[in-house]
């Protein structure tokens, strides 16, 4: 199929001179010349090239402490994601998350009254739920609130008529669904550092073996529970997302808060960070599923009693709510356990960068990415096509498949939005030759609109995804560069998204959601024997 690249100018000069507005009913944009191709503008013949793709090996380490979790370069309170639970499958090995906070007092130098005791402490974790599945509400028309303050007639512990309704949802899992899973909680034994302190997956910070609390997730599912008054319907508790709710021991709080009232622990941040130092989450299992919930909406809470004078009669005591501060304010991290012997990714411990990988194992929180090189030969290829036959390159495209058999299971395959891509190079930087990665030309052309990937079949096996490359390749082909220039450049693709920014536009080429992203895939690498293999389609044309 052959097109006339006059005709092209001509429709060009037609939209631009006489003002006409084109309008993409599939606004996925990556290059003028592919626009023109997918609204029927041109024709172009399409042919396959090979890649060199490899397994990018991370040491399943990636940076996760507040910076990373919270996303602080953005202002939304709803952008923090840490991850919880464990996994085990053939492909991958095992993957377990645990997650690290400090925790700090409200105010300092609080005053909990004369007799403090605390009743009951509770930490609240709110994880992903599916908002459109509810699973079940159930209503006790019946129920009776007890209030443990003081009304207005100096009365303590009144009762109230009331109404209980509870939505139950499934939270949002990767992995063996149906599998029990036990959160725990335990008291850092070490000093976790300062909230602007880089920390890594693989720092576990050290804990006491005394248990705090514990909380089976029934069923996966998560709940949230409104109580209003039967005498004018209002609300008596605050609404909030749907949490898993975590008694811990009254006797640490005890010990650690009220009867510290008064003393040096509780008179500043410093000191109490380094007498409180914080609390770990983790899970019992080895095997079962992963979840993600919002540092940024966690809850402490310490339920108490004091003495309260009252004229001419004993004391009474009334219970107390006291809020810990344990969201943006902290030190926060994640710890990533990883067992991968046994695992089918483990025969490519040893990445092959030069002729490239059978398969790839590309996964989240620390796991491999994927390498992406153009192949010598075919920029060759390209090159004289290019020159001698004065073709013009209208689109190019990396296609890559799921392996059918190595990943033929019920896990969600990942959608469009599930990736990243960026370019990697080797620079000199002060004088250094360092690995270095941005944006790929086709983002920096085309900007925000440009969507860098397309997902097909992802409800089939084998699914398969389409990166636009087309600018980079374009950058060499059409250019005076040598395989010297342009051998050490590279394509990077994680299972990971771009983070916004506070105005809500994508804030850099490093700042992604790889840090808690559950994902993992199994694609076609560079097979040879495979006809899935990972290839460059390129749609050119010629003059006539």
């Amino acid at each position: 199929m052959i097109y006339n690249i006059r005709k092209i100018f001509t429709i060009l000069s037609v939209m631009v001179l006489g003002g006409v507005l084109v309008y993409n009913c599939e606004p996925e944009p990556d290059s003028l010349g592919e626009q023109l191709f997918l609204n029927g503008a041109a024709e172009g013949a399409e042919s396959s090239y090979d890649l060199i793709a490899y397994n990018i090996k991370k040491n399943d380490t990636i940076r996760t402490d507040a910076f990373k979790l919270l996303n602080l370069i953005s202002s939304s309170s709803t952008s923090s994601t840490a991850v919880l639970g464990a996994f085990d499958e053939n492909q991958f090995g095992k993957q377990k998350a645990s997650y690290f906070t400090q925790v700090r007092l409200a105010n300092y130098n609080p005053d909990f009254g004369t007799n403090a005791v605390v009743d009951s402490v509770v930490l609240v974790l709110k994880p992903s739920y599916r908002i459109d599945s509810l699973i079940a509400t159930t209503t006790d028309e019946n129920y009776v609130y007890q209030d443990g303050g003081i009304d207005a007639n100096g009365n303590i512990g009144t009762n109230i008529d009331a109404k209980k309704v509870v939505s139950t949802y499934p939270i949002t899992k990767f992995g063996r669904t149906k599998k029990k899973l036990t959160l725990e909680v335990h008291e850092v034994k070490e000093f976790m550092n300062g909230y602007n302190d880089h920390v890594y997956s693989d720092k576990n910070f050290d804990t006491y073996n005394t248990l705090l609390g514990s909380k089976e997730i029934k069923g996966g599912n998560v709940s949230a529970v409104v109580i209003t008054k039967d005498s004018d319907n209002s609300q008596i508790t605050p609404s909030s997302a749907p949490g898993i709710r975590i008694q811990l021991s009254p006797t640490l709080f005890q010990s650690k808060i009220l009867d510290k009232k008064g003393q040096p622990e509780l008179s500043d941040v410093s000191n109490f960070i380094r007498h409180f130092k914080g609390l770990k989450v983790s899970v019992a299992e080895d095997d079962g599923y992963l979840f993600q919930f919002a540092p940024n909406d966690m809850e402490l809470i310490m339920y108490y009693k004091n003495d309260l004078a009252v004229a001419g009669a004993s004391p009474k005591r009334p219970q107390t709510k006291y809020e810990f501060a344990v969201k943006s304010s902290n030190m926060h991290s994640a710890y990533y356990e990883y067992n991968r012997i046994g695992a089918a990714v483990e025969a490519y411990a040893n990445p092959n960068s030069v002729t490239g990988d059978d398969r790839l194992f590309a996964q989240g929180m620390g796991g491999n990415s994927i390498g992406i090189k153009f192949k010598k030969e075919e920029i060759d290829r390209l090159k004289e096509k290019f020159q001698d036959e004065k073709a013009a390159i209208i689109s190019a495209k990396i296609r890559i498949y799921t392996d059918e058999l190595a990943w033929a299971n019920p896990y969600p395959k990942p959608n469009a939005q599930d990736f990243t891509i960026v370019q990697g190079n080797k620079k000199i930087v002060n004088g250094q030759l360092k690995e270095t990665t941005e944006f790929t030309t086709d983002f920096t052309s085309l900007g925000a609109a440009f969507i860098s990937v397309r997902a097909y079949n992802t409800d089939k096996n084998p699914a398969y995804y389409e990166f636009t490359v087309t600018r980079s390749l374009k950058d060499i082909v059409e250019s005076a560069d040598t395989y010297k220039e342009y051998k050490d450049k590279y394509f990077k693709i994680d299972l990971a998204q771009f983070l916004p920014n506070s105005s809500g536009t994508i804030a850099g080429y490093n700042y992604t959601s790889r840090a808690f992203s559950m994902g993992r895939t199994v694609f076609v690498g560079s097979d040879a024997s495979s006809d899935k293999k990972i290839k460059l389609l390129v749609t050119y044309g010629t003059k006539k």
